[in-house]
């Protein structure tokens, strides 16, 4: 057996590897494209996700979005300290709810068209059905790993 790391043409050999290789490689184009606006990917995707389910509870937006509940509060907190989510006290008082505020909504506003640009770049990469099916797929994996 070789001690020898995978080259990333040979990447394939591992499906982790492969799969963070080409999810770095795809927040770079959207953290890029939506450095105008003054966030990073995974700002946005969280602050997209709790606008759609706000307010929304810790524990569920981990589970949502598959982030580990260690981490999450972190990336909320930074969230918080700008601006752009608000985080309160659930009817339980163990249980803390986040939702977007409307510096929040205004920032979501911004970044969108450049959200659009990075998405569309990532269309013209994969035509026709390609992405769609892609991104099928990626969930079908989602799904069955949670199993």
């Amino acid at each position: 057996m070789s001690n020898e790391l995978p080259s990333p043409e040979r990447a394939s050999e591992c499906a982790c590897l492969s799969l963070r290789m080409a999810s770095r490689a795809v927040s770079q184009v959207y953290d890029e494209a939506l450095r105008p606006a003054g966030i990073k990917a995974t700002q946005f995707s969280l602050l997209r996700t709790i606008q759609r389910h706000g307010p929304v509870g810790f524990q569920r937006l981990a589970e949502t979005m598959v982030l580990d509940q260690t981490t999450l509060p972190r990336s909320l907190r930074l969230l918080e300290k700008e601006g752009y989510i608000r985080i309160e006290t659930g009817e339980d008082r163990r249980e803390r709810l986040a939702s977007v505020t409307s510096k929040g909504a205004a920032v979501l506003e911004r970044a969108l068209p450049y959200w659009r640009k990075a998405q569309g770049r990532l269309r013209q990469n994969f035509p026709g059905d390609r992405l769609e099916n892609l991104m099928r797929e990626l969930e079908q994996m989602r799904k069955a790993m949670a199993e």
